[in-house]
């Protein structure tokens, strides 16, 4: 990940609603939510929480997939964690090895793009 993508990201981060949308997305899982659902979960208005969408998905943090009529939304793993391996990449002193593990022990799900992860949440 470059500066500038990880700029992005904790930009659309900074925000408290785009946070929690995050958060909940997360924990989710590969269920995902429509844009509706996280709207009354959130207790948000739809109009608030589609710019807020469209932030996060701006930034890598988030995508989609069309359901009929519907979007759903996904936390996208893949940039969660290209996120965590920048801000890793220079820890413990130089000594990225170390810090591997962490990442590694991310489900396998979490691989790089927008896949779903299937069967897992």
């Amino acid at each position: 990940m470059e500066k500038n993508d990880a700029l992005s990201a904790f930009a659309a981060l900074s925000q408290e609603t785009r946070l929690d949308v995050l958060r909940l997305l997360i924990r989710a899982g590969s269920e995902g939510m429509t844009a509706g659902d996280i709207a009354a979960a959130l207790e948000v208005r739809q109009n608030t929480l589609s710019t807020n969408l469209a932030i996060l998905t701006r930034a890598g943090l988030l995508h989609s997939r069309r359901q009929g009529r519907t979007i759903r939304y996904f936390a996208d793993m893949g940039g969660l964690t290209a996120l965590l391996a920048f801000l890793m990449e220079d820890c413990c002193g130089g000594a990225p090895d170390v810090c591997r593990p962490v990442l590694a022990a991310l489900p396998a799900c979490c691989a790089p793009g927008p896949a779903i992860c299937e069967g897992s949440s």
